[in-house]
This record gives structure tokens, C-alpha cells and sequence, in this order.
């Protein structure tokens, strides 16, 4: 597998489940070391950072977006976007609250995260991402969860705050019509990445 991300650029890996999407972005965040090979974040190659470097990159550079949104039970909406950010070195109480405001969650901030729908839930994780002020944007399946609605909706506020903030994102998803409003669409087959085409058939 070869693949170069350049800053700003948002990329879209594309498949059915199984082919290892979940994988790749697990490695890319550190979580997973991969077998072989050499990977390269930020112009570092990534053997030499070790548990605690990658540690630190997560929690300052790298936001991860996943299906199920992965906010803290116990902390409100709010709390879990503040903590994120303080997390990150970077605490902004208007600035979280703008992005909350911006993502239609900001009358929610003093919610749960099981008192809200899975779409606000799903806005609260991006808008925890936004807070942090990351280098690095991965989302896995940020939509594969919710309903049509609730998924064009959350499409539109994440797309909209990668191009505002200039991103370089990273997003696994098995919906072509989502992924082309990436700058580039990659399937992944076979332990291989190929770019998909405007005449490709959304993968099944």
C-alpha cells in the first residue's frame, strides 16, 4: 500500500466492511503499529516516537471521529467538547462554544450524551474534534450509524469545518456519495488502495 496525504487535502478510503478501513486509520493514529513497511505523520517517521510520542501527537494533533461518537458518558456535551481542548493544550470557552453554535448543538452543551439523538451525539464528537485544533482530521464511518436525515446532515457540518478550518482529513466510509465530497475517493481491496472514478459503481 502507498499513500501520500498532503496538508489540506482530505482523502476518502472507500469499501465494503472488512477490508481493513478501520485498520488503516487505527495505524495512522498509532493505535495499531503496522507489520512492515514505513509511515511517516507530519514528516516524522513514526518508528522513532514510541507509545508516549504517539500518546502526545494524539492528544495534541490527531482527532479521531468514530461511528459511535466515543464521548464520555459522564461529562455533558459541553464538558466533553472543554475537555477535549484542554486536552489539546488549546481551552477556548466562546471558541467551543461557536463551533457547538455552528454544528446546531449549542442549546445542548448542558445534555448527556444518551439525552440527545445519535446525529447531535455524532455533531458533539466532530465539534470535540474542531475544539482541539488538530493537524490531522480521521473519521471512521462518522455517518454510518444514523439515519438519512440525521447523516446528510452531520456530512454537511463536518465537510463544511474541514474546508473552513483547512484540514488534512482522513475518512473511512462505505458511502461513495459521501466520500466524493472528499478531494479524492481511494478504494481499498485487497490490501491495495486504486482511486475510484465518477463512473465507478458506489462499492457494496
Amino acid at each position: 500500500m502507498d499513500l501520500t496525504v498532503t496538508q489540506g487535502e482530505s482523502v476518502a478510503i472507500v469499501g465494503p466492511s472488512g477490508t481493513g478501513k478501520t485498520t488503516l486509520l487505527n495505524i495512522l493514529n498509532g493505535l495499531l503499529q503496522p507489520d512492515a513497511g514505513k509511515l511517516e505523520v507530519f514528516g516524522r517517521d513514526t518508528a522513532t516516537l514510541g507509545a508516549n510520542g504517539w500518546a502526545r501527537w494524539r492528544r495534541n494533533h490527531i482527532a479521531t471521529v468514530f461511528q459511535d461518537a466515543n464521548l464520555i458518558p459522564t461529562l455533558s456535551l459541553g464538558r466533553n467538547v472543554a475537555f477535549r481542548s484542554a486536552l489539546a493544550g488549546c481551552p477556548d470557552v466562546e471558541g467551543e462554544r461557536a463551533i457547538m453554535d455552528a454544528l446546531g448543538i449549542g442549546r445542548l452543551m448542558d445534555r448527556y450524551p444518551d439525552e440527545v439523538s445519535g446525529g447531535e451525539r455524532q455533531r458533539g464528537a466532530i465539534a470535540a474534534a474542531f475544539a482541539m485544533k488538530p493537524r490531522l482530521l480521521l473519521a471512521d464511518e462518522p455517518t454510518g450509524s444514523l439515519d438519512e436525515a440525521s447523516s446528510q446532515r452531520v456530512a454537511e457540518l463536518l465537510f463544511g469545518g474541514i474546508r473552513e478550518r483547512q484540514l488534512t482529513a482522513v475518512i473511512a466510509t462505505h458511502n461513495l456519495e459521501f466520500a466524493r465530497q472528499c478531494d479524492r475517493v481511494l478504494q481499498l481491496s485487497g490490501g491495495r488502495l486504486r482511486p475510484v472514478s465518477d463512473r465507478d459503481a458506489p462499492p457494496t
